[in-house]
Order: C-alpha cells, then sequence, then structure tokens
C-alpha cells in the first residue's frame, strides 16, 4: 500500500508508474457504500504492485476510517443510535483486538 504523494516502492525503493484503476467498495455512515477508484502503481525496478490509497480508508478494511476510528475511540459503541447494527459488534470487537497492530 502506498499512501498520498509517495513515488517509490516501499519494498525496493525503486520508482513507481502508473499501471491501472480498480473499485473498492467503501462502507460510509448512514449504511451506505460508495465505489471509489483506487489507483495501482507497478514499480519499474522490481515489478511490484502497489494500491494507493487515500487517506480516509484503511488497508484490508471496507469501512471508512472514521468509523473505525470512532469504535477504537469508544465513540461508536453497538448502544450508538444509528450503529446499532452497522458495524455489527463483532467487528467492533475485533477491531477493538487489532487495535494493538497499526492500521
Amino acid at each position: 500500500m502506498v499512501r498520498g504523494e509517495q513515488l517509490s516502492c516501499p519494498k525496493c525503493g525503486g520508482n513507481l508508474k502508473r499501471y491501472d484503476n480498480v473499485q473498492r467498495i467503501v462502507r460510509t455512515k448512514g449504511r451506505s457504500t460508495e465505489r471509489i477508484c483506487i489507483r495501482r502503481l507497478r514499480c519499474i525496478a522490481c515489478g511490484a504492485v502497489h494500491r494507493e490509497l487515500p487517506n480516509f480508508i484503511y488497508p484490508y478494511k471496507q469501512y471508512e476510517a472514521e468509523i473505525i476510528r470512532g469504535v477504537l475511540e469508544g465513540l461508536i459503541t453497538p448502544d450508538t443510535l444509528g450503529y446499532e447494527d452497522f458495524p455489527c459488534e463483532m467487528t467492533m470487537m475485533r477491531w477493538k483486538a487489532q487495535k494493538s497492530h497499526p492500521l
């Protein structure tokens, strides 16, 4: 994963060149989902392909970062109005268990 304007490969430090785009579903507030376009970059040196993620999503997560941060900070619980079953309680518990790992 590559963030922001990083133009070097995280694996070897080589230059990255635009490869293609992929669609990604992001779950947002109000139980809505959005499809966003994620740019993929290929390293010229080692050939590795990396996705350029915007700041409002975390790698390997479907929910937007604001919702995940709210759960981790205790602002969003299963009892919070509007979030009673979105995300589900099991997902919230899994995020809290992974809190020691950087997202």
